[in-house]
């Protein structure tokens, strides 16, 4: 019995069950993100002009038959090295075209405007003859490679570059998830980055993620640029370029007064007189 009661008043002193609660949609708009474009001027990016500009709203990329270059240049974010962040932007590409952007990078010493580190790979419909699509895998730029392909959900080990990525789970089917892409139209990305875990989405969804366990290769901050492509001419826009600070939000600062302790007096002895 002495049981019984003791468990009743567990429960009572713990007070109603909570409800069961679902995963819900995200509220409508972009609550906590800042624009890094300024939608009229390059200023607060810097690259090659020659192959950078800003045009009805758009930093456009550009590569002509009379600006090729030998090596892939980026216009580059001079805003911070983001750590864990969510980052959204709009892109249209060329049929022939070859961009990126990337995340958590560094420049490469003695190359202007050379970039590596992580990318969300961008292509136009047309760039490979055999219909293959690197839209929204994550490709590191300058070092690892290949990290996911699209629909790939993987974990990079140590031991690059004799042992790859394992592939430990799937987003669906390849081809599926490639007819999200909206030839020569806006695509919408978004790249979120928290630990070391790097989410790719394309027009809601979700077309790679790695898990990044290599101490010796991944990056955990990095600057911000978008690429364009050695080879054929070219042509890349992005608008609407939105950044989503991550940082772990700190404790909060303890009483400045602390509650004193209560203390309990004993009973006066009744016994003696008074």
């Amino acid at each position: 019995m002495k049981s019984a009661i003791l468990l009743f008043v567990i429960l009572a002193a713990a007070g109603p069950a909570a409800p069961t609660v679902h995963p819900a949609p995200e509220p409508a708009g972009n609550a906590g993100f800042v624009p890094i474009f300024d939608g009229k001027t390059l200023n607060g990016w810097e690259g090659d002009k020659t192959h950078w500009r800003v045009e009805d709203g758009c930093i456009v990329g550009e590569i002509t038959a009379t600006s090729t270059i030998q090596v892939n240049t980026f216009l580059i974010w001079r805003g911070g090295t983001p750590r864990d962040f969510e980052l959204k932007a709009e892109y249209r590409i060329s049929a022939q075209g070859n961009s990126g952007i990337n995340y958590r990078s560094a420049e490469i010493p003695g190359r202007e405007f050379g970039v590596a580190g992580y990318q969300f790979d961008l292509d136009g419909e047309k760039r490979n003859a055999n219909g293959l699509r690197y839209t929204g895998q994550n490709y590191e730029e300058g070092g690892r490679t290949f990290l996911a392909l699209r629909s790939q959900i993987t974990r990079v080990v140590p031991g690059f570059p004799n042992v790859p990525p394992q592939i430990i789970g799937s987003l669906g089917g390849d081809k599926e998830l490639q007819s999200i892409i909206k030839n020569g139209d806006w695509n919408e990305i978004h790249i979120i980055a928290r630990g070391n875990v790097l989410t790719h989405m394309l027009n809601d969804r979700v077309m790679s993620i790695v898990i990044d366990e290599d101490p010796a290769g991944r990056r955990l901050d990095g600057i911000i640029g978008v690429q364009v492509h050695q080879g054929p001419p070219m042509k890349i826009e992005f608008r609407n370029f939105l950044l989503k600070d991550l940082s772990p939000v700190p404790p909060p600062p303890g009483p400045t007064n602390p509650i004193a302790p209560i203390i309990i007096s004993k009973p006066a002895d009744q016994t003696k007189a008074p």
